[in-house]
């Protein structure tokens, strides 16, 4: 009997310490951040950033891999689907995560289900911009020429379901103007289209276009955020132009995939805001337009659901069609 209790109590040891083992051999290996878009934007640069304090942190590689197509969702289905062992994780903006489940009759994944969430960790707008060959220099001048010339007109996007997307098709919606949408994989894909006047205007993320903005290359006419943004805070909002609950942003968030032990995603989490603490990525980061959140796993959590029903509605009130 007593060599029976000995054994129950040694595993209830072991059983203790196993999560903290888990989380002391974290990382064990290379760690993955997938990222669903070109190069050079802004989920991709605070990735790198991440991924280059992580692995002075932990003394272990972290890179970065960008997976483009499906306005992202093509990344965030590979990490639902990878090892929940804490090595592969993704930076899943809120196109995949709220906006996708209601412009698509069936994700490869579930948005709540599939993923450990560990942090929202940015926000940040997007530019009204127009090539300077457009021959309009505001708004109302914009919607004018839209009018007088229907479909003539091309707008930019980063993929169906992005902010990129829902921001140019909002923008048709409000102002009841025929513009035709072209998608890319990435705003770093747009640009050379955009800059050599092969398209005539796109909802572009701060991060690249405002130094377009301020060399002449580009016309910015307002920011897609309900407040102005400390990078441009000259550039007004569309709200302020006259466009009532005119609020379409990205964010994007670091995930694991379901399963993933909790130790390992809260050493992963407490190493992130650590990170985001710092003045340095802080300013970095300021200096780009891109906003830290750095919220709890439990609070990211919660974000899904409510702003999924919020698009639902957006969405069918702008009969966006679905895709099969």
């Amino acid at each position: 009997m007593r060599a029976i209790c000995a054994g129950i109590a040694a595993l209830g040891l072991l059983l203790g310490a196993a999560p903290a083992a888990a989380q002391t051999a974290y990382p064990s290996q290379t760690v993955r951040i997938l990222v669903g878009f070109t190069a050079g934007t802004s989920p991709d640069i605070v990735a790198r950033v991440l991924a280059e304090k992580l692995a002075a942190a932990w003394g272990r590689p972290v890179v970065v891999e960008n997976i483009g197509g499906a306005g992202g969702n093509i990344a965030c289905n590979r990490v639902a689907h990878s090892p929940p062992d804490g090595h592969v994780l993704v930076m899943c903006g809120n196109g995949s995560l709220v906006i996708a489940p209601s412009l698509y009759t069936k994700l490869p994944y579930d948005p709540v289900k599939d993923f450990v969430p560990i942090t929202r960790v940015f926000v940040a707008s997007n530019i009204l911009v127009v090539h300077p060959s457009v021959p309009v220099n505001s708004i109302p001048e914009l919607v004018a020429l839209a009018k007088a010339e229907p479909s003539k007109l091309t707008y930019a996007h980063t993929g169906i379901g992005t902010s990129q997307h829902l921001a140019g098709e909002l923008f048709k919606f409000m102002t009841h103007v025929d513009i035709r949408p072209v998608a890319y994989r990435g705003t770093t894909a747009v640009l050379p289209d955009l800059l050599a006047g092969r398209l005539s205007m796109s909802f572009s993320n701060i991060a690249n276009v405002l130094p377009l903005v301020r060399e002449g290359k580009l016309k910015g006419f307002a920011v897609s955020s309900a407040k102005r943004s400390g990078a441009a805070p000259d550039l007004p909002t569309m709200i302020e132009m006259g466009y009532p609950g005119f609020d379409v942003v990205p964010w994007f968030g670091l995930m694991a995939p379901a399963g993933t032990p909790k130790p390992v995603t809260d050493k992963i989490y407490a190493e992130t805001m650590k990170v985001l603490a710092q003045p340095d990525v802080r300013k970095q980061f300021a200096d780009l337009g891109i906003d830290v959140i750095g919220g709890t796993p439990a609070e990211f959590a919660q974000v899904i659901p409510t702003e999924t029903v919020q698009w639902a509605k957006l969405i069918k009130a702008m009969g966006i069609g679905v895709i099969e």
